[in-house]
Order: structure tokens, then sequence, then C-alpha cells
């Protein structure tokens, strides 16, 4: 009897890929940043408060100089506050009777009053301008990351890193810039409010200035440490946390949901997920037992140079160096300033841990540059009557073997040319290298004779039609998931509607839907309607068919469907080059050759080479790769065959 395999949640041995994933690049390189010690992490704080500050400013000029001006006039009001206080004391303690002593102070008390309703009511206008400029920050932050990674080349997201960071940076990064406008501003207004303090200390007396930085210090030690344990438990975790994501989304995913009860394995995934969230907790767990610890330090050595401060203030008034009347003022602003050190310090605390998340959306907006094309004044030809592929070969990020190698070919306006070959064999990539999607990372593709490398990216786009093999489900109406492929077509007497769902087979989709071509096709809206497989193909092949590009690139488009579907589609297809006059060039991807021996050449992939090319009449008598592959196909269909 055959020994049954270990089972994952006993042995230990992960249910999904490895024990750890691939730490991502960006992470590699923050960890440096925070081994390279404090002074080093700290200089990501100028860069992070400069992305909020741009932001704000960009936002509304207005606004961002209001909140500046009325945070630091609040502070000031402060500082005012304390030196009326000064002057309440000296009224009140001053040698004299009672009575005059209160009708002597009352104008002071009155500017005391008059200070803290002045600050109240700056706040309220803080709170008010901060209310209204902090959306259109976060907006502006939201729009900026999101344009950016919408214009990257499509070959970015082959690379595992670039999404990870998109994901972090579009997420961690704008939530951390909503927060940090918070804080700047907070920040702003607690550093006048210590000027004040400290200011109005060093006047009444020079030693008590000094004492007090030296409790602000501690905070700001314990601060600072806290947030890098912080971050570094998130570079640490990092590929935990998407290991859990990946779980999570397998336990829950929809595609998932058939074999994931056809194969029992609910109870399988659920351990994995406890797992890995039980390793994360532990981190979690931990960490706080750190962080209390450097708290509690911080503050022992913060109260520590508080009892100093108060130490010195009794010193000085048991030798008369202070008289009574001003250590109540001296008192006020020793608590004035401890308070506003402390949000200050805290505040740092925050701003400096989001700092380091802030520097996920700039490099993401680095990256994002740097996957773009550049900007080029050459245009690609809208309707190239040949295209040449020179020593084509191209390896996909993470792979040391090619899965195009030295390609050279020739299509000329209006053939159709079927790519085929094994899985693996390289034609859905050589597809991508012929339309532009992907560079060539040796030789050339050119158009025309342009080179699609020098040419704008938006010219050479205009230029193709794509039909996938798992084909864009847009959670629109079933109208526009057609019509989306050319959005700007004119289209008055519904002629390109009519031929693009005939053709494809989606009207017979269309027909089936409650409300027509008004349908939505997605679950998550009201009466919306979800799609099989094959029904989604022939709205991706519609969808191709009405785009009414030069070159139609069809890459395994009826996989789902049925034969009779599959030949309906397929003749629409290799007819498709006379509805602009013989013009319109076709590529099909495809391993099933029944339905391409129409095709006025077939070329032979294997492993990402050209084995042999031709009409499928030439190939049958050379009796090739081709023939081999035909053969093992028709054999299946041949009467009496096993």
């Amino acid at each position: 009897m055959r020994k049954s395999p270990r089972q994952p949640d006993e042995s230990g041995e992960p249910l999904i890929g490895v024990q750890e994933i691939r730490p991502p690049k960006w992470a590699a390189v923050d960890q440096q940043v925070i081994a390279a010690g404090f002074g080093q992490a700290l200089r990501t704080l100028p860069a992070a408060v400069a992305v909020v500050a741009r932001l704000a400013w960009r936002t509304s000029p207005r606004l961002a100089t209001l909140a500046a001006v009325t945070h630091v006039v609040s502070g000031c009001v402060t500082a005012f506050g304390l030196f009326a206080t000064a002057n309440v004391f000296t009224a009140l303690l001053q040698q004299g009777p009672t009575p005059e002593k209160v009708l002597v102070s009352l104008p002071a008390m009155a500017v005391v009053v008059g200070s803290y309703v002045l600050r109240a009511l700056l706040d309220t206008a803080v709170a008010a301008v901060e209310g209204t400029l902090r959306p259109q920050v976060v907006r502006a932050a939201d729009d900026e990351v999101t344009a950016a990674v919408v214009r990257v080349r499509l070959l970015a997201f082959e690379d595992a890193d670039f999404r990870e960071l998109a994901r972090q940076g579009a997420n961690q990064g704008v939530r951390s810039i909503e927060t940090s406008l918070r804080q700047l501003a907070d920040l702003l207004s607690a550093s006048v409010s210590v000027l004040a303090a400290l200011v109005t200390a060093t006047v009444l007396n020079p030693w008590l200035g000094p004492v007090l930085l030296l409790a602000a210090f501690a905070d700001g030690w314990a601060a600072g440490r806290v947030a890098r344990l912080n971050y570094q438990h998130f570079l640490d975790t990092v590929t935990r946390r998407m290991r859990k994501n990946v779980v999570s989304e397998a336990a829950t995913w929809r595609p998932l949901a058939l074999e994931r009860h056809a194969l029992t394995l609910q109870d399988r995934l659920l351990a994995e997920y406890r797992r890995i969230a039980k390793s994360l907790a532990g981190e979690e767990i931990r960490l706080a037992r750190r962080s209390n610890l450097v708290r509690l330090t911080g503050r022992a050595a913060a109260g520590l140079g508080t009892a100093v401060a108060y130490l010195v203030l009794g010193i000085l008034l048991y030798a008369g160096a202070m008289p009574l009347a001003l250590a109540g003022t001296a008192v006020l602003a020793m608590r004035t300033a401890s308070t506003a050190l402390s949000n200050a310090t805290r505040t740092v605390n925050f701003l400096y841990e989001d700092s380091f998340y802030i520097s996920f959306y700039n490099t993401l907006l680095a990256e994002a540059e740097n996957n773009r094309d550049p900007a080029s004044s050459i245009t690609a030809p809208a309707d190239p009557a040949e295209i040449t592929l020179d020593s084509v070969s191209f390896t996909y990020p993470g792979r040391r073997e090619p899965a195009v190698d030295g390609v050279t070919l020739t299509i000329r306006r209006g053939e159709v040319v079927a790519l085929v070959g094994e899985n693996g064999s390289g034609k859905t990539t050589l597809g991508k290298l012929i339309t532009g999607l992907y560079p060539p990372s040796a030789g050339s593709v050119r158009w025309d004779g342009v080179d699609l490398a020098d040419a704008d990216r938006r010219s050479v786009h205009d230029a193709i039609a794509v039909i996938a093999q798992e084909p864009a489900q847009w959670p629109m109406t079933a109208k526009h998931n057609v019509i989306v492929g050319r959005l700007d077509r004119v289209d008055p007497d519904l002629a390109a509607w009519t031929e693009a769902v005939t053709k494809s087979g989606a009207d017979e989709v269309l027909a089936s839907l409650r409300l027509g071509e008004q349908t939505v096709l997605s679950k998550q809206f009201n009466d919306g309607q979800d799609l099989s497989g094959g029904q989604w193909q022939r709205m991706g092949i519609a969808r191709g068919i009405y785009r009414d590009a030069a070159i139609l690139v069809a890459d395994e488009p009826t996989a789902a469907l049925d034969a009779k579907a599959e030949a309906r589609v397929f003749a629409g297809l290799q007819h498709a080059s006379g509805d602009r006059d013989h013009r319109r060039t076709t590529v099909l991807v495809t391993h099933r050759l029944a339905n391409i021996r129409t095709a006025d050449r077939i070329v032979v992939l294997n492993r990402g080479r050209i084995a042999e090319q031709g009409t499928h009449a030439e190939l049958i008598a050379r009796r090739g790769r081709y023939f081999e592959l035909f053969e093992i196909q028709a054999a299946a269909y041949r009467h009496g065959a096993p």
C-alpha cells in the first residue's frame, strides 16, 4: 500500500508555497537604513515632512499658509499668557492688603483670561482649516500615486517586488501622509509652546531652561527607539504577512471556492492561516514587551529630569535667587514646558514612524517613474505594412532562461499568422513582443522600419487589439464590457457593435442576461450577474473585434468554448482581415491546430525558438514538429482510435 504523504498541519510543512516568501528588494534596503543607526534613520524625517508640505502647498497654498499661521499664533498666545500670569503673581504676592492685591491684579487676570479665550478660538480655527485641508491632501496623494502606477509599463507588473511596493505605497504610504499632516501641524504648535515656555523659564532664571530640556531628551530618546523597533518589526515580518495574505486569499477567494470545497481543504487552509497568525501574534507580543521596557526607561529618565528641575527651583528659592512672586510663574512655565515637550516628542515619534512608510510612497513614485516608457515624438505606424522581428529575445524578471530566444520573423499586412507550440514554448510572450506590450531584452521589433523601443507607447497601443485567454472581467454593464475596447469609436448605426457581438458569439450571452446589454457583470451590484468562463471569453473576443485595430492578437481565445462556438469564433477571427479591405493583421496564439489550417502562415515554436514555419499543407508535408503535434490531436477524433 502506498504511503500517504505527511499532512502539512501535522508536520509543520507549509501547505501553500515555501516556508518563507522572498523579501522584497525595498525591504532589504530599509533594513540597511535601520541597521545603520538612529542618525541615518532620522534622515528620513525631513524627506517625509517635505512630501507632506509639498502636497499641502500644491493642494491649497492659502489653506496651508493659514494652517501654519494659526498654529504659530496659537503658540505665541500661549507664551503671552505665561507672561501675563507672571504679572498676576507679582501683583498678588507683593506686599500690601489682600483686597488691594486682588484689585491691582484684575487687569492682569483679564489679560490671562483673554489669552485663554483667544487660544480656544484659535484651536477651533485650526481644526476647521485642517478639516478642510486634510481630505484634499489625501486625495492629492492618492491621485499622485494612482496616476504613477497606472502609467507604468506592463512588464513592471511581472515583478513581485513592484507589485508589493505598489500595494504598500498606496495603502500605508497614503495613510501615513494623512496622519503626518495632523502631526506636523501639532508639532508646529507644540514647538512654539515649548519655545515660549523655555524662554519664559530662562528669563525667570537661566538655570531652568537647560534642566527642562533634560527631561525632553529622555522622552525623545524613548520615542525614537520605539519607532525604530516598530519599523524593524514591520520589516522582519513583511514576508510572513505577505504569506498570511496569500493563505487568506486562498481560503476566501471565489475562483478557488469550487476546488476548496471539492477537495475539502477548508480545515487545512484554516490551520495554515492560524499557524502564521499565531507566529505573527507572538512577534507582536515580543515587540510590545520591548517597547514597554524602552518607554519605562524613558519615562523614568524624564521623571528624574523633572525632579532635577524642581530641585533647582527649590534651591533658587532657598538661596533667594528668585523672588517668591516669580516662583508661581516658574512652576506654571515648567508644567507648560513639560506638557508641550511631551506632546512634541510624542508627535515627533509618530511623525518619525510615519516617515518610514512615507518612504514607501517616495520609493513607489521613483520606481513608477523608472518603469515608465520615456516620452517620444516618434509615432508608430497606425497600420504597418510590415512587422519585423530581428533576433528578438526576452527574459522575464527573476528568470534566467529566456522565454523567447533569437526569433527573427516578418509579418505582412493582412496576413493571418498562427503561433503554435507546446505549453511554455513562448507563444504568448512572442505575441506581446509583436504588439509592443513587452520590450525585447535583445534584438528589435520594427513596424515599417520604426523601432518600437523608440516610438510613443500610446501610438503603439492604439494600433493593437488583444484578446486574452482570461479576459478582464470589468464590473461594468455588458455593453460597456464590449465598447470599452474603443470608447471613442463613433458607431451611429451600431454596425460595429452588431459585427463584434455576432462574430464573437456574445449575442447569445446578451440574450441570456436579465437586463440584456444593460446588465452589470458583477455580483457585487444589485441585479448584477456573473458569467461562465466561456461567456467571458466571448465578451473578450467581442471587445477585441470592436476595437477595430490594425493588428489583432488572439491568445487562446477559445480555451473555454465548446467545439461549435470555437469553430464560429475562429472563422470570424480569420476573416477579420477582410473587414478592412484585407488590411488587418491577425495573430492567433493557440495549441488547438484544427482551427488554424486556413491561416496564411503557421509559426511553430519550441523552447522560445522558431522550429519551423509555413502553411498547413507545407508543414504537414515536411513531417516535422507541427506534423507530430497535429497527428496527436487528430488521432483523438479518428474513428476506431483507442
